[in-house]
């Protein structure tokens, strides 16, 4: 609804007109200052309708209620109709009747109408109309008044609440503190209220979550956080547990201090039992307020879903597309197929088509569905559970394009050259239907000469094109030279019980290779159509490493005598000339580890910074809009740029381009971060009844307090705190990436190869502390004319042998 045709709001003091800030009387009156509990001025008839003993009537009660701009309790109501004496006892009852019949919510101090709302309250966004205005719904409300009411945001201007309230800068996920006015049209646009925002509020932060202990004998309990930036436990006095068991996840606040002086704190909501429901990436979710259930606004809206038809489609049911994924995995949405060129022009030549699921058809601007997602930013996988992006009826059933069943596509057709440079692309909105779903496993055994019976049938056809077309692109990645990191990746293996059964490093196949080299070719293709067309969109921008990474890493490997260039002439094919100078050495796992660290992080953007890693001038994800919230704006972009039909990107969704790009940004180093620490933490259970116990390692951090090790055999990190060391006073040598020893000149080394003993294991905090049994080593050149005297680690001291 544009702004000119909206209704205006109801009561005098709407649209600013007097009343500031949800205050009436005093513009520019703050929130919660004296004036908020008064009264609106009345009319002279309304201040003697009680003069007489008489009680206004109901429909005088609700008008007055609707049109007040303050808290409004029953003292207010008396007030403002002049009732006194004996009147106020009518009042009352005629108040209790009202909230017995549904007409007033609220308690004594505030009234509203059933179904109303607060003058002043908190809402957040949650779609965006068509016409690029905010929706909003109020983030506390009473399920027994109905359903949740939308809320018309007024956008696009600066607000009493300055720079803080400018809602040009606000968007689908923010919270603000609004002034709420009834319209007086509720049929207009489908809205009842009109907000005026007042302030931004601030993200929420990072909760307190923690693993209660119960004291079966005196009640309470202690709780053990899950971060293990805070490893210390909180006492929880008796009746501050809640409704906590022993072994129970819970969100804690902190409320003062004891009788003794020490901090407690209180069970604020119990989240469940890991060990119980067999989930421990459940500590991650609520430690990172990772939504995990879908709201049932979003869900109803899946009852609205219209399946697609070929008007407007390019019918590819006949291409024999396959889809090549993980074994176990769920979803599926991308498949692929390749055939020699026909065109003369073109001898040796390839058509590659890459089939994306057509996200865009279902999801549409503005919607529910739409604004969760963006909440949302991307799915989170753990090794015992997915949080999806979107819900499973639209993730694994309407856009996971399953064997055998016709789906909506986006589909990228690229000719290649001989030598694997493309020659043109273009993009197709169409109807697929995949020829066969295969496990990378199954497909690399059949191109190693081992088919079974699906494979089989399709080898000569469909599988060998695909191989040969591989090996053109290849060659043309080799002159690329894209950073080529040795960095194998392990995988947690989970039993019945969701305990590690094993950890392993899957092998690297060139089917892995192959799909991920098309899905590169077509999200290069994305960028540069949009490109042709200036249609804004969001790039993947992965940028050089920063100078000062760089130093660090040009110290480094100069301890191990090897040399990259300077940052102006670097390029991601000096780094793989010196890796594989490296690869050779004892410790070129960890050179490959360190140039990883060194590089910057990647991220979405609206400017294109270009993709450092890949040596690629243009990028942009469009091959995972299932799981990406980034690829849904791609293709949003494209069906808008290319005129494919319904459902691009709106013009109010590119003028918040920015803001999208850094919020999914942050969602996907969330989602990094959730699933990293829960990894931490179902090794660290794994190895807890292993205290005590003997491990190889290698040094992967030296740090000021301490070493950071990796075990060999799970690729568990851990810590060694420095004053554990023995026999000598260490010294922190950070060009050389060392602890060195004062007296003794001795070192532990990045990269160094150590055993280490186990000597306590928190599985809810993810954290692991070794002893070393190593003894140092002797320092390099660069550690010695870098050692300089001064304050070191002080050793720990051994017991007297007896």
């Amino acid at each position: 609804m544009a702004r000119k045709d909206r209704p205006k709001a109801g009561g005098a003091k709407s649209r600013g007109e007097g009343a500031v800030g949800g205050h009436v009387g005093k513009p520019g009156g703050k929130p919660g200052g004296k004036r908020a509990d008064r009264a609106p001025r009345r009319s002279r008839e309304q201040r003697r309708a009680g003069a007489d003993g008489s009680v206004p009537t109901r429909e005088e009660i609700l008008e007055f209620l609707k049109t007040a701009g303050g808290r409004v309790g029953k003292r207010e109501i008396a007030h403002a109709f002049a009732i006194k004496g004996d009147a106020r006892i009518g009042l009352k009852r005629l108040i209790e009747q009202m909230t017995e019949e549904g007409l007033l919510s609220g308690n004594r101090k505030e009234f509203r109408p059933r179904g109303g709302m607060a003058p002043v309250t908190v809402l957040e966004i949650v779609a965006t109309t068509a016409d690029g205005d905010l929706v909003a719904e109020p983030v506390v409300w009473d399920a027994a008044e109905g359903e949740r009411p939308k809320v018309l945001v007024i956008a696009g201007r600066q607000t009493e609440g300055g720079a803080e309230g400018d809602t040009r800068t606000l968007g689908t996920g923010d919270r603000i503190l609004a002034r709420v006015s009834e319209l007086d049209d509720a049929d207009v646009g489908g809205f009842r209220f009109e907000a005026t925002p007042l302030k931004r509020l601030p993200k929420e932060k990072q909760r307190l979550v923690g693993i209660f202990r119960a004291n079966a004998r005196h009640g309470g309990g202690t709780i053990a956080p899950v971060d293990r930036k805070m490893l210390k436990d909180w006492p929880i006095a008796k009746g501050n547990e809640g409704e906590a068991r022993d072994g129970d996840l819970v969100r804690f606040d902190i409320v003062g201090r004891g009788r003794i002086g020490v901090p407690e704190a209180r069970v604020a909501a119990v989240l469940g039992n890991p060990a119980d429901q067999r989930q421990i990436s459940l500590i991650a979710v609520h430690a990172h307020g990772i939504p995990d259930e879908f709201p049932e606004g979003v869900l109803d809206e899946l009852k609205d879903l219209v399946p697609p038809t070929l008007k407007g489609r390019e019918d590819l049911r006949g291409l024999p597309l396959v889809t090549i994924d993980p074994s176990d995995a769920r979803d599926h949405d991308d498949a692929v197929h390749a055939t020699l060129d026909d065109d003369p022009d073109n001898k040796g030549g390839w058509v590659v088509t890459v089939a994306i699921a057509d996200v865009a058809h279902y999801i549409r601007p503005g919607t529910r569905l739409d604004a969760e997602a963006q909440k949302r930013g991307n799915s989170v996988y753990f090794p015992d559970r997915v949080v999806p992006m979107l819900p499973e009826r639209i993730s694994n059933d309407l856009c996971s394009l399953r064997e055998g069943e016709e789906r909506p596509c986006l589909a990228m057709r690229m000719v290649f050259d001989r030598s694997g440079t493309k020659r043109r692309s273009t993009v197709l909105r169409g109807l697929m239907r995949s020829r066969a779903k295969l496990a990378y496993e199954q497909a690399q055994a059949a191109i190693d000469g081992h088919p079974d019976d699906k494979t089989g049938p399709i080898l000569e056809t469909i599988l060998k094109p695909l191989w040969a077309c591989y090996e053109a692109l290849s060659k043309a990645r080799d002159r690329r030279g894209p950073l080529d990191l040795d960095l194998p990746e392990r995988r947690i293996l989970l039993d019945k019980e969701g305990r590690v059964r094993d950890v392993v490093i899957p092998e690297r196949l060139a089917a892995h290779r192959l799909i991920e080299e098309f899905m590169i070719q077509a999200n290069v293709a994305a960028a540069e159509l949009l490109e042709s067309k200036a249609t804004p969109l969001v790039y993947r921008v992965h940028e050089p490493p920063s100078k000062e990474k760089l130093k660090a890493l040009q110290d480094f490997l100069a301890s191990l005598e090897l040399k990259l260039p300077t940052a102006g002439s670097l390029k991601a094919s000096d780094f793989n000339r010196m890796l594989g100078q490296a690869a050779d050495l004892p410790v070129s796992d960890l050179v490959n580890e360190v140039v990883l660290r060194a590089q910057s992080q990647a991220v979405y953007a609206k400017d294109n910074a270009g993709h450092f890693g890949l040596q690629l001038k243009r990028y942009a994800h469009f091959t995972s809009p299932i799981r990406r919230y980034a690829d849904l704006i791609v293709h949003r972009a494209l069906i808008r740029a290319w005129k494919l039909g319904p459902g691009g990107i709106e013009d109010y969704e590119i003028a918040d381009l920015t803001r999208v790009s850094e919020a999914i940004s942050q969602l996907e180093r969330r989602a990094m971060a959730a699933e990293r620490e829960t990894i931490d933490r179902l090794i660290a259970a794994h190895l807890a009844d292993r205290v005590g116990a003997t491990f190889k390692a290698r040094i992967s951090g030296v740090t000021r307090s301490g070493l950071f090790v990796r075990l060999a055999d799970t690729g568990a990190d851990g810590f060694v705190p420095g004053s554990a060391l023995s026999g000598d006073y260490y010294h922190h040598v950070e060009a050389a990436h060392a602890l060195v020893g004062s007296r003794s000149g001795l070192a532990y080394r990045l990269g160094d190869r150590v055993d280490v003993r186990l000597v306590e294991a928190i599985p809810s905090a993810g954290a692991l502390r070794f002893e070393m049994l190593s003894d140092p080593v002797k320092g390099t050149l660069a550690m010695t004319k870098s050692h300089r005297p001064g304050r070191g680690l002080k050793p720990k001291r051994r017991p007297m042998r007896r």
